[in-house]
């Protein structure tokens, strides 16, 4: 089968395409014909292995996974001998953001991994393309106690896991002001969001508003540069470390005393996220009840990855970038 490899850390230009043995599924394994997958900013962490702390997870001198790829839709090809919860034929949807290997025609999951049944209204591209950015989304949201009607500010609304969060509140009644360059004002509105700010005319750290949360999707402004916009006791989260790790810092003492000392009660929280599962029931839920649109900017071809890559390095993209295996 053919399939993106890598041997070593670094650009784009260490991914290869091959030609790899097709795997054989295990007992309690499903082998899935790969249809549409996504070049994300969690494959471009994994491509880099940046920050290096990573590395303790993917590898600490090269790739564990000699094939990227962390999301995926396609049908099931084979199962193994123990498989009870699926069938050949059955179109699925999944992430793992250790990778799961879906630069490839073929890859393979447990059965009890984090996959499910894909919604009967999506595309496979746009299944494909739909859990990253809401699976940390979603964890970010989890952690706070978000009410109805509380104001929630989204820095980098248009990116993959803004996009998804304004959406993701939207469902949960929060009051959404977003973030977002001039040409994405109007699909941000489309999604829900009740005010946009365009950050290449004004500064949204000097709005007028005061925010319950506020939320960088895209980890590009800090706690301080936020601080002034958060009500007594509100929350800063960032999709991002922050300079220096900071984020990581601040949450602890946030943790630790409850609030930043000498902050109005003010804290940082860091969105570690756990139950992949869940955030893809939560995303098959949604696309169903049409409460969920996938952003897609654009979609190349497997072996055009590399050029998918660099794009989606630019930090420019709009939503997410999709890989087509044929859909």
């Amino acid at each position: 089968m053919k399939a993106i490899v890598y041997t070593k850390y670094g650009s784009p230009d260490v991914l290869q395409l091959r030609e790899v043995e097709k795997p054989e599924p295990k007992e309690n394994e499903i082998l899935v014909r790969v249809r549409a997958t996504s070049v994300n900013r969690t494959d471009c962490a994994n491509l880099r292995a940046k920050p290096f702390i990573m590395r303790f997870v993917i590898g600490v001198f090269k790739p564990k996974k000699m094939i990227l790829g962390t999301e995926f839709a396609g049908d099931i090809a084979q199962v193994g001998k123990a498989v009870n919860l699926f069938k050949v034929g059955d179109k699925v949807f999944g992430f793992d953001d250790s990778g799961v290997k879906s630069y490839a025609e073929y890859l393979l999951i447990p059965q009890d991994g984090n996959i499910c049944q894909m919604p009967e209204n999506s595309t496979f591209q746009e299944a494909g393309t739909s859990i990253e950015g809401a699976h940390y989304a979603y964890n970010i949201i989890n952690k706070v106690a978000l009410q109805k009607g509380q104001k929630v500010m989204v820095n980098g609304a248009s990116g993959g896991i803004g996009s998804a969060a304004v959406q993701l509140l939207v469902y949960f009644g929060a009051d959404i002001t977003a973030v977002c360059s001039t040409k994405n004002i109007e699909l941000i509105k489309s999604l829900g969001a009740n005010k946009v700010i365009d950050y290449t005319k004004e500064d949204f750290t000097v709005d007028s508003e005061k925010y319950d949360y506020v939320f960088d999707c895209v980890g590009k402004s800090t706690f301080s540069r936020c601080y002034r916009i958060l009500k007594p006791g509100g929350v800063y989260i960032s999709s991002e470390l922050g300079p220096w790790s900071q984020n990581i810092f601040y949450s602890l003492i946030s943790a630790i005393f409850g609030k930043l000392p000498g902050k109005e009660g003010k804290k940082v929280k860091f969105p570690y996220p756990p139950k992949i599962l869940r955030s893809i029931e939560l995303v098959k839920k949604l696309i169903e009840e049409g409460k969920f649109k996938t952003v897609i900017d654009r979609s190349y071809l497997l072996e055009e990855v590399a050029d998918a890559f660099r794009y989606v390095e630019k930090g420019q993209k709009t939503g997410n970038v999709a890989i087509s295996l044929g859909d």
